[in-house]
C-alpha cells in the first residue's frame, strides 16, 4: 500500500498540476477583469478612448468582455482551453500595443510588464494545452479509451 501523502506530493509536483494552477489562476483573473470592464464600460472606454469610429469602439469593447468573461470560465473548468487562450490573445496584444507601450517599462503601474506576462502565459497554454485537471483532459482520455 502507497502512502497518501506521498502521493499527494506526487501530484502537485507534476507538470500537469503546474499547467492546471496557471490556466486556473490566468482563468480567474482574466474572469475577473471580463467583469469589471462589464460593471464599468467607462473604464474600458477610458483605454479605448483613441478610437472614434463608435462603430468598432462598441465592437472591441465587447469582443473585450466576452472574451475575457467567457474565455475566462471556459479556462477555469479546462473546457476547450486552447481556444479559450487563442481567443484572449487579440485583447492582450491590443492592450500593449494600443494601451500599455505609451506607459513604457518605466512605469511604476507595471501595466506593460504584467499584461506582457498574461500574453506570455496564454500563449504557452495554447500551445501546451491544459493539465489534466481539465474537461478537456477527461474528454480525451474518454475517446482514447473508446477507439480501444
Amino acid at each position: 500500500m502507497s502512502n497518501p501523502i506521498s502521493k499527494i506530493q506526487k501530484t502537485l509536483s507534476s507538470p500537469s498540476m503546474a499547467m492546471d494552477l496557471i490556466r486556473i489562476y490566468l482563468g480567474a483573473g482574466l474572469l475577473f477583469k471580463g467583469v469589471l470592464f462589464f460593471n464599468n464600460p467607462e473604464f474600458l472606454m477610458s483605454y479605448l478612448s483613441g478610437w472614434h469610429d463608435k462603430f468598432i469602439l462598441v465592437a472591441i469593447m465587447h469582443y473585450i468582455v466576452f472574451s475575457h468573461i467567457c474565455g475566462g470560465i471556459l479556462m477555469i473548468i479546462g473546457l476547450l482551453s486552447r481556444i479559450a487562450c487563442i481567443i484572449q490573445i487579440p485583447v492582450l496584444l491590443g492592450a500593449i500595443f494600443f494601451v500599455h507601450i505609451s506607459e513604457g517599462f518605466n512605469s511604476l503601474s507595471e501595466n506593460l510588464e504584467f499584461t506582457i506576462l498574461v500574453l506570455f502565459l496564454l500563449v504557452i497554454l495554447s500551445i501546451f494545452g491544459s493539465g489534466k485537471l481539465a474537461i478537456d483532459y477527461l474528454l480525451l482520455s474518454k475517446e482514447e479509451k473508446n477507439q480501444n
